[in-house]
């Protein structure tokens, strides 16, 4: 079997699935993990534009793509010249185990994805229902600012885990921009910088609290965390959830 992902997280998960670098041909720059297996395979561009020619001319099997990810267009075409097409559509973890039984079906690899997908249940399964208490507002992106909405993967993940991911924009598309009117108006109190797709540092953590106790709001926490934790969905998604309950519990015990 011969398959090109478009899809960092799902390029990781096609190893963990068992594929080798005979199989996973095709890859993006921003697939790098597992690291020491991705260098071997061809980069064919990026997720939003990927070299079409180069992914014809590795005549793959099975193309693996995102819904949000990854352009339509280039879905359509693909598709349109006949390939084999698989494409995520995950908007929360518990959409994870069925997405992880049907990519191992697709790539001869059922076993692999359902041992995935058991794993990934029982990491749900043991989450302890809590109080969503910490009014959180995850910032994905500087200058505008942007977070995420609970009704995103990034945000429902961390809902998921006890964090009051707070949807400033329920009316748009997930991914708002904010201001510092809207940190105010919605009383936040903890604000995760995340790694990427912007890797946000600790002095524009500083400044942006600043700029909202400048404005006559409360001055709200700020932490750093993984961004890979928060959009790295699939063979990842277990112990995701795992960092992230301890990663909750270190913040509630140092309040």
């Amino acid at each position: 079997m011969r398959v090109v992902s478009l899809v960092p997280s799902l390029t990781q998960t096609l190893f963990d699935l068992g594929l080798s670098t005979d199989e996973v041909v095709g890859r993006t720059p921003w697939c790098i993990h597992p690291a020491g297996k991705v260098d071997q395979v061809m980069v064919i561009g990026g997720t939003k534009t990927p070299n079409l020619d180069k992914i014809r001319r590795l005549k793959p099997d099975l193309i693996v793509m995102d819904k949000e990810e990854n352009p339509l267009e280039v879905y359509q075409t693909l598709k349109g010249e006949g390939f084999e097409i698989f494409v995520s559509d995950v908007a929360s973890p518990v959409d994870v185990p069925d997405m992880l039984r049907t990519l191992g079906r697709v790539c001869q690899r059922q076993t692999t994805g359902e041992q995935l997908a058991i794993l990934c249940e029982d990491s749900i399964n043991q989450i302890v229902d809590n109080e969503h208490q910490t009014r959180t507002l995850p910032l994905i992106w500087h200058q505008p600012l942007m977070a995420v909405s609970p009704t995103k993967y990034a945000g429902a993940i961390l809902s998921m885990v006890g964090f009051n991911v707070i949807d400033t924009h329920p009316k748009g598309n997930g991914y708002p921009e904010v201001s510092v009117e809207d940190f105010i108006r919605h009383d936040i109190e903890l604000i995760l910088l995340t790694s990427e797709p912007h890797e946000f540092t600790t002095e524009e953590g500083i400044e942006i609290a600043q700029s909202i106790a400048v404005a006559g709001g409360r001055i709200p926490r700020v932490e750093l965390i993984d961004g890979e934790d928060l959009t790295w969905f699939g063979s990842r998604t277990a112990s995701a959830i795992a960092r992230l309950i301890e990663f909750q519990l270190l913040l509630n015990s140092a309040n």
